[in-house]
């Protein structure tokens, strides 16, 4: 198995080659060794996928800790963390995930100005690249090269300011961010708008992108990181739910005729032992 500095210093360089890579998100160790015996160079979990797995609209912070060791031990790959607002409104308690998230062995990690809370979705810039610099500062005392990510949320919570969602983006690249994201970012004339105006590696969620857009076309408008968030988990649920209402509404099985062929799903799973 690579170590945790192997898989660090891994992770930074699929950010500083030409071209993007992507990096899909499993929701457990299950769907972690499939998307690696697949392929993948690194995985990023999703805490949408955790709280449906939990069956619960939000997660704490406990709760993707333990989701994060659980991915980042069932493979040799990199492993990047969907930290949310990292559990607080302090900055300096919010750092603390950062090591947090490090220990349960993940070596990348994201903190956005989103605050959980729908009176105020939002982090007002001050504070909101208060907290960045915190998890920068928290980030950089790990003793290997912790990639932070640092997310502007504006454009997921009904604020369509695209100027004030740029202006956070490289107010957090300032403060020491290593990678950028805005989730929402829609088609590719934004996109472009958006990389164009920072210098930093910039993550694009498909979740909320052009779902017609191809790879070869997001690396030509400069993206670096491509993300999945909480997509494949919901096509998950999507397929579950049909099959329950086919048992239900009509009382047949025809889905069986779709299932992964176990033999394929056990191969994978040896794979990644």
């Amino acid at each position: 198995m690579r170590s945790q500095m192997e898989k660090a210093e891994l992770f930074r360089a699929l950010h500083a080659r030409p071209g993007a890579f992507i990096i899909p998100n499993p929701w457990d160790a299950g769907t972690a060794k499939l998307l690696a015996a697949m392929g993948f160079e690194a995985l990023a979990t999703t805490s949408l996928g955790l709280a449906n797995t939990l069956g619960s609209a939000t997660v704490s912070l406990d709760a993707i800790i333990e989701n994060c060791r659980a991915i980042a031990d069932a493979t040799d790959l990199p492993v990047n963390a969907d930290l949310e607002n990292c559990g607080a409104d302090d900055p300096k308690t919010a750092a603390k995930a950062i090591a947090r998230a490090a220990d349960a062995g993940v070596v990348g990690g994201s903190i956005e100005d989103s605050t959980g809370d729908p009176r105020r979705p939002i982090y007002d810039f001050a504070l909101a690249v208060e907290r960045v610099h915190a998890a920068v500062e928290a980030a950089r005392a790990l003793p290997f090269p912790f990639t932070l990510t640092a997310r502007a949320e504006n454009l997921l919570h009904g604020r369509n300011d695209l100027d004030d969602t740029i202006k956070r983006l490289q107010a957090f690249e300032a403060a020491g961010a290593d990678v950028l994201y805005s989730p929402g970012v829609h088609d590719i004339d934004t996109i472009r708008t958006v990389v164009s105006s920072i210098g930093k590696p910039f993550n694009l969620v498909m979740g909320f992108a052009d779902p017609t857009l191809t790879v070869p076309q997001i690396a030509a408008a400069g993206v670096k990181r491509i993300s999945v968030g909480g997509a494949m988990a919901r096509v998950a649920l999507a397929a579950f739910l049909k099959c329950a209402r086919e048992m239900k509404d009509q009382g047949a099985f025809t889905y069986v005729r779709e299932m992964a062929p176990i033999k394929e799903v056990r191969a994978a799973f040896l794979r990644s032992e």
